[in-house]
């Protein structure tokens, strides 16, 4: 028996703003948290100060300030909150601290060895919110994640708790992730912020940390199937017919709106809209959120969803990017009030995840 299970209450802290609130501002206004900086076009978190702290690696104290700052929208009190289970993503973790950056940071040697675990990021959410239900750490490159979503999903879904705190975070910008990207051919070369555009020559970064709590029987966007799978083919490209994500997404309803995951690389454009035309006979409108955010890898789906959800929740779904290339037999004139919204999530090695939500 399918249990309803809803987004209660959400935050972010992006290059569109530091709050969901001032994320959903910029966005309806039409304008992209992107910026040059060094030669680099990005999506970078203005308030600096969510990543400080002594104790806990960067990525670690924005996964706390955004989860904290959930919890207190969804009105959790103490009791709920202890008994909650836990999903975090990223795909870097605390990279920094790895690499010796964030000297302004005047982290404490004591905690040396825990700032280098990807795991920190959720045992510190865990212990400065006072859950005690059981946590995980998903790590499934960019689809991360959607991925924890949809485990926190799938654990409500089993009846094992009756709500869930799902957290991603992910800080790319350092100058040495940023070569292994462009050795990789995976950034961007041209500047170009037009993902689905023949022209396009790779993604660009983007920081996010982003929160969102999932409750059984709550009020709020609903949350009514997840499903993965993955290709098997290479560890850096997808298949160019786009044949293991037309699979996954056969086993869903046609939505009303569509958001790919549209990272901006040439691959990835090609593969991602050939699976959407061989599965829908005419395809839903579709969603472009990079644009506006940047690539913020592990924390790209989630980061879409909470903006999503809280579009639906406020029923006003804001457009896309203006300017921006529609390939043929596709459309990016969205519904104002869709009833149904399919988020799609790739991660590097060729793991793919959906997330249906409908708003009731």
């Amino acid at each position: 028996m399918s249990r309803s299970i809803a987004i209660t209450a959400a935050e972010t802290a992006c290059a569109l703003g530091d709050t969901l609130d001032a994320s959903l501002a910029t966005w309806q206004a039409g304008r992209s948290g992107l910026s040059q900086q060094e030669g680099l076009l990005a999506g970078r978190i203005a308030d600096r100060s969510v990543l400080k702290g002594r104790r806990y690696g960067a990525a670690s104290n924005l996964g706390v300030q955004v989860a904290r700052r959930a919890v207190a929208r969804a009105g959790w009190s103490e009791a709920e909150t202890r008994n909650a289970w836990l999903f975090a993503a990223s795909s870097r973790g605390n990279a920094g601290e790895l690499l010796g950056s964030h000297a302004w940071r005047r982290p404490s040697r004591r905690f040396s060895a825990s700032n280098t675990l990807h795991s920190e990021i959720a045992a510190a959410i865990s212990i400065e919110l006072g859950i005690r239900g059981p946590w995980q750490m998903i790590s499934n490159g960019c689809s991360a994640g959607l991925d924890a979503l949809g485990f926190a999903w799938m654990a409500l879904q089993a009846g094992l708790t009756q709500r869930a705190l799902v957290v991603a975070v992910d800080l790319p910008l350092y100058p040495e992730l940023l070569r292994d990207f462009q050795d990789t051919r995976l950034l961007s070369t041209s500047g170009r912020n037009d993902p689905l555009s023949p022209h396009t020559s790779g993604f660009h970064p983007g920081e996010a940390g982003v929160a969102l709590t999932l409750e059984l029987g709550g009020q709020g966007p609903v949350v009514k199937r997840y499903a993965a799978n993955s290709d098997a083919y290479d560890s850096l490209v997808i298949p160019e017919d786009g044949a293991p994500l037309a699979e996954l997404l056969a086993g869903f309803e046609k939505p009303a709106l569509l958001c790919p995951h549209a990272t901006g690389t040439a691959n990835h454009a090609q593969a991602e809209m050939n699976a959407l035309r061989s599965t829908y006979p005419q395809a839903p409108p579709l969603l472009l959120l990079k644009p506006f955010t940047g690539h913020t890898l592990g924390a790209s789906g989630l980061l879409d969803i909470a903006l999503i959800s809280e579009a639906l929740r406020c029923r006003a779904m804001p457009g896309n990017l203006s300017g921006l290339t529609c390939p043929d037999s596709l459309c990016l004139d969205l519904p104002p009030k869709p009833q149904s919204v399919l988020k799609i999530a790739s991660g590097m090695g060729g793991h793919n995840a959906a997330v249906l939500l409908t708003h009731e």
